[in-house]
C-alpha cells in the first residue's frame, strides 16, 4: 500500500498538467535552469577569486610596530 505504481504518477502527472498547463509548466523549468546556472557560475567566480589571492601585501594594509613589555 506504501508504493505508487506508474499508473499513479501517471494519473498525478495528467492532473498536474490540467491544473498549471504545459506552459507554465515550460516557463517554471527554464526558470529554475536559469537559476541553477546561475548559481554554478556565481561559484565558480567565488572560486576563482579565493585561488587568485596576492602574495604581497596590499598597499592599504598597515604594519604597525610596537615594544612588548615584559611582566616583572
Amino acid at each position: 500500500m506504501g508504493s505508487l505504481s506508474i499508473w499513479h504518477w501517471l494519473i498525478v502527472l495528467v492532473i498536474i498538467m490540467l491544473v498549471f498547463g504545459t506552459k507554465k509548466l515550460r516557463n517554471i523549468g527554464s526558470d529554475l535552469g536559469g537559476a541553477v546556472r546561475g548559481f554554478k557560475e556565481g561559484v565558480k567566480e567565488g572560486t576563482e577569486k579565493a585561488s587568485v589571492a596576492p602574495d604581497a601585501p596590499s598597499a592599504t594594509a598597515k604594519t604597525i610596530d610596537v615594544d612588548a613589555k615584559t611582566k616583572v
